[in-house]
């Protein structure tokens, strides 16, 4: 039999399997107006146990694992279906839907916005290309920045999430667990770390560096060639460069931007001492209010999974099953409870269509806790 007959058998076989997929969809509908009479749940581990052990005993030991894995997706898109059917809205999706209607369409160009550190901070240059105009209120810490927007202080906040070298900001995930905001927009800045210092000081007599640890961490290969200097952290990039204008000190550098050079009357002793030069850092803009600006197609959530095997697969076979593309995923501890983590996940989704908020209510009421970030673009 040669490949075109096979072909043909095969299209037989997927027209068959189609029809069946169809049969077996519309008998989940039939399922889950049952439960909808009888309050039962969506989910239902015993059965899916049962079912999933049933197809590998018919499917055999050469391709079990294969039928598994169908099997595994087949019931996610069933749920999804079910769920559509039993929760047509949700308050979530009600939400989503206001803030469409309510927010401007056109993003501020000026605000009150809150930022980490001092002037001449990255946080400050990635707020500057956010806004047009803000009026920047600076706090010491990121906890600052977020209470500041909880409470009303400043409209707006600006954090950095991530860097392409050193990664995530993994004190800004742990913070965003426990304050209530969510992000309107995020931007990206191409970050350049320079050697500064009073002016009339030389190489040779720097014996300690002060910078933030990303800055650092981004710096290894420059700071490795240096013998006998000192480094050590500060809270931010700006703030190390205030630091050594500020000082008695003539042997003292900082790691920031060029636009601390004339900032605080600094002389630069090396320029873009970065180990990459495609060295950039993700900043997101939040409010308390979540507002949805034209354009948004970046959808940030949270959630808590139950602590079972599986129950992470089952989260991203939703994914899958409803064909989103996943942007970035993080995993942080959760405080108090060993081994256990929440999971961020960002994703491309169009919150214009009629599913995205059936979407999010299924994501939400299959996690043990969910948080809802935002839909928002990205400025580039």
């Amino acid at each position: 039999m040669g490949i075109e007959d096979l072909r043909a058998k095969i299209d037989e076989i997927d027209r068959e399997v189609v029809e069946l997929f169809n049969k077996r969809m519309q008998v989940s509908a039939e399922i889950a107006k049952d439960k909808k009479e009888t309050g039962k749940a969506v989910f239902d581990p015993a059965r899916e146990r049962a079912l999933l052990a049933k197809v590998a005993e018919l499917a055999g030991p050469e391709t079990e694992q294969y039928a598994i894995g169908l099997y595994s997706l087949i019931m996610e898109l069933s749920k999804s279906y079910q769920h559509k059917i039993l929760y047509p809205t949700s308050n979530l999706a009600d939400k989503v839907a206001a803030a469409l209607d309510n927010t401007d369409k056109i993003f501020p160009k000026r605000a009150m916005v809150a930022c980490q550190g001092v002037e001449g901070a990255n946080s400050q240059i990635a707020c500057e290309k956010l806004f047009q105009l803000p009026n920047i209120m600076y706090f010491n810490n990121f906890e600052g920045v977020f209470s500041a927007v909880e409470m009303g202080l400043c409209k707006y906040g600006v954090l950095p999430l991530e860097n392409s070298i050193a990664g995530s900001v993994n004190k800004i995930y742990d913070l965003m667990i426990k304050h209530n905001f969510s992000i309107v927009r995020s931007t990206r800045i191409k970050v350049d770390h320079n050697l500064l210092a009073k002016k009339g000081t030389k190489l040779s007599d720097i014996k300690e560096i002060f910078s933030h640890d990303h800055a650092i961490n981004q710096c290894t290969e420059f700071l490795k060639g240096l013998k006998n200097v000192k480094v050590t952290v500060c809270e931010n990039t700006a703030v190390a460069a205030r630091m050594v204008a500020e000082s008695d000190r003539t042997d003292i550098a900082a790691l920031s931007s060029r636009a601390c050079i004339n900032l605080y009357d600094l002389e630069c002793l090396a320029e873009s001492v970065q180990d990459n030069g495609n060295n950039y850092t993700r900043f997101i803009c939040i409010s308390k209010d979540l507002e949805i600006y034209p354009g948004a197609d970046r959808t940030s959530i949270m959630v808590v999974t139950s602590h079972r095997p599986g129950a992470l697969y089952r989260i991203m076979s939703k994914f899958n099953a409803m064909g989103l593309n996943l942007l970035k995923i993080e995993s942080r501890p959760l405080p108090d409870r060993d081994f256990e983590f929440s999971f961020y996940f960002d994703f491309e989704a169009s919150v214009y269509s009629k599913d995205f908020g059936n979407m999010l209510s299924e994501l939400e009421n299959s996690v043990e806790d969910f948080r809802y970030f935002g839909t928002y673009s990205e400025l580039v």
